[in-house]
């Protein structure tokens, strides 16, 4: 790899340099993916979530993404202005916001899902099918290793 900065070879060879090195492609490969749909990966993340989970008050948003509130307001108002999100009085509580995924929203979603699966083909593309499971399998683990 090219931009990959030096490090001599016992840094490496160690997991923790590797999966750094992977994770960086990785961004990378997910990012330029989802900016030729206009989408920033915060912004995809939230639109995911609130497909997911929505519709789901602003705060409530920001503490199951772990993103500071003064942020989230940032990224609903640019999803908001993008006609991809709607925001609207929470019923249960009026000082809150619901956020709630359009049609426009749906269909942008479905296309930077697929965008990002195509990234993650290419990161994962020296693999076989069952390598690519098992990579999942090892990481997983690895991020979670209580579960």
């Amino acid at each position: 790899m090219a931009d990959t900065p030096y490090a001599p070879s016992r840094i490496r060879a160690l997991p923790s340099w590797l999966l750094g090195r992977a994770a960086a492609r990785g961004h990378r490969l997910v990012a330029e993916a989802l900016a030729a749909e206009g989408l920033r990966m915060m912004h995809h993340a939230v639109l995911a979530a609130v497909a997911e989970l929505g519709p789901v008050s602003q705060a409530e948003l920001g503490r199951t993404l772990a993103i500071d509130p003064k942020d989230m307001v940032a990224v609903v108002n640019d999803l908001q202005r993008d006609g991809l999100v709607t925001r609207t009085p929470d019923p249960g509580d009026r000082r809150k916001n619901a956020v709630e995924i359009s049609a426009d929203g749906r269909r942008r979603l479905r296309r930077t899902q697929r965008l990002g699966d195509e990234a993650n083909a290419e990161l994962t593309a020296a693999l076989t099918p069952a390598e690519r499971a098992q990579l999942i399998d090892l990481l997983t683990r690895i991020a979670r290793p209580a579960e």
